[in-house]
């Protein structure tokens, strides 16, 4: 045989060489989260529910780093070098992060239980991953983790025709209650405060009023709230040019109710006897989160100068969301006309961490 002839043959007997494609950044979080969660709980295989629930964290991670890279590429200024993508991210951390939120039972795909926010780790380089609680997290984390959970939650704004009188615990009133009646539905004039009250049926005398006034829901307004959810002054448009500033009404009524629901079930006090280790991871991520936006805060005064610590703000949220993230406290100036809004999805509108920790 000649030697061409050998080539031939040894090059026809010879398997190829076949490259494995890198996994994709759905594949690595998978991974991710089922090795955190096999490590945490002794076992490796996820329920269905677990898998679809670990796939919606990915789809709302995914969507919101997208638009957060879109943010960062339109930056004129102070822009970070650092895309915004899968591999920049701090898998480690999140993968720990998701397998909690999951186990506590917030789920990403459903409105109002948990916003995901992207900031930068100025140690690592990476960006870690915070969680914000919507109105319905934390109804839901209030309910599992409470000591004394109450069978029904009313949250009512008062308005300036509406009859409304609390009746306090007294020698002549066993239990604490209210009377309210709504005189006119349709034009019930302005806001002059609300209220929230938690009721025990089996057990009467815990019944618990709480009676907010307007200036106690403008304290937990966020710092610079937009003015498309909590009214105000906004920049005007014409022709993608901008022509001035207009006042608009925003949906202030929403934004209030909203704030008054968050203080409703933050008022339900925890049970240390209930608290694991994924209540404490989310405490953990709720103070990391806090000294960041508290540094940040700190360089801004500082240097003069605003410096951006959250470069997106959250999904959108119901219109009972309360407000929430501190990716608003420094103002930001739209590139163009902003979109329409949506009553339904109100966005980034609560206070900061730190802010509302203060409640």
């Amino acid at each position: 045989m000649s030697t061409t002839d050998q080539t031939k043959q040894e090059a026809a007997t010879t398997p190829a060489v076949v490259t494995k494609p890198e996994p994709t950044a759905s594949e690595r979080f998978m991974n991710k989260v089922v090795s955190e969660f096999g490590s945490s709980v002794g076992e490796v295989a996820l329920t269905n529910f677990q898998k679809r629930l670990a796939q919606n964290y990915f789809i709302a991670l995914d969507a919101i780093l997208k638009l957060t890279e879109e943010k960062r590429q339109k930056k004129r200024t102070n822009q970070d070098p650092v895309p915004v993508t899968w591999v920049n991210v701090n898998m480690e951390k999140l993968a720990r992060d998701v397998v909690a939120m999951a186990r506590v039972g917030f789920d990403p795909s459903q409105p109002n239980h948990i916003n995901p926010i992207p900031y930068k780790n100025k140690h690592l380089g990476k960006y870690d991953i915070t969680f914000i609680e919507g109105y319905r997290g934390i109804e839901l984390k209030a309910t599992k983790y409470g000591l004394d959970v109450p069978d029904h939650v009313t949250v009512e704004l008062v308005y300036s025709t509406d009859k409304f009188r609390p009746v306090k615990k007294d020698s002549k009133n066993k239990y604490e209650g209210y009377e309210f009646e709504i005189v006119n539905a349709f034009d019930r004039g302005n806001i002059i405060g609300g209220f929230y009250y938690h009721n025990f049926s089996q057990a009467p005398e815990k019944n618990k009023l709480v009676i907010m006034t307007k200036k106690d829901i403008e304290k937990r307004k966020p710092d610079h709230a937009s003015a498309e959810f909590w009214g105000g002054e906004k920049d005007k448009w014409e022709n993608n040019k901008k022509v001035g500033t207009e006042t608009i009404e925003g949906w202030y009524d929403k934004m209030a109710w909203k704030t008054i629901y968050r203080a409703a079930y933050g008022d339900i006090t925890i049970d240390s006897q209930k608290i694991d280790d994924d209540y404490l991871r989310l405490k953990q991520m709720e103070s990391d989160f806090a000294e960041v936006e508290v540094d940040e805060e700190i360089k801004a005064n500082a240097n003069g100068a605003i410096i951006d610590i959250t470069p997106t703000d959250p999904p959108a949220d119901e219109p009972e969301n309360p407000p929430a993230s501190a990716a608003e406290r420094p103002v930001k100036k739209a590139d163009g006309p902003p979109k329409a809004i949506d009553p339904d999805n109100f966005v980034d509108d609560v206070p900061p961490i730190n802010q509302e920790m203060q409640f």
